[in-house]
């Protein structure tokens, strides 16, 4: 019976296949999957991964999820599939305001960090406080 070196078979296992694993975890977020376009940069010479996203601007919130836990999550499954492999993985989304620019898009943080408009309604009298002992005037 052949024995099976466990270092060998790790070895021999192959890289995996970056811009499929983020294909298969942004694809079920997007309105139009087919809009998805994905480039996976690999330097084996740095131990480095680059994988670029792209999709229709609309679907951005659901990709991004609350407070950025979805592109998160999706960024803690790539780096854990690059690490792995003996790799650090980096995902860039385009037209995120993480990769420096908006590409001609509204960030949707700049719109909620802006204070509301201001209403000028006159000015108002205070309001008249009384007693609970004391019976309500009419």
């Amino acid at each position: 019976m052949p024995e099976t070196n466990a270092k060998s078979a790790t070895s021999e296992a192959t890289e995996p296949d970056y811009a499929r694993l983020v294909t298969f975890l942004v694809e079920p977020f997007l309105e139009l999957p087919e809009s998805l376009k994905v480039d996976c940069e690999v330097s084996p010479s740095r131990g480095k991964v680059w994988v670029r996203v792209a999709f229709e601007g609309a679907d951005k919130g659901r990709v991004f999820g609350r407070g950025g836990r979805n592109i998160q999550a999706i960024r803690s499954v790539l780096e854990a599939a690059a690490r792995a492999a003996g790799y650090s993985a980096y995902l860039d989304v385009f037209g995120s305001s993480a990769q420096g620019g908006n590409d001609g898009e509204i960030d949707r943080e700049d719109v909620i960090d802006k204070p509301p408009p201001r209403r000028s309604s006159g000015v108002k009298e205070p309001p008249k406080l009384r007693s609970r002992s004391s019976p309500p005037e009419v």
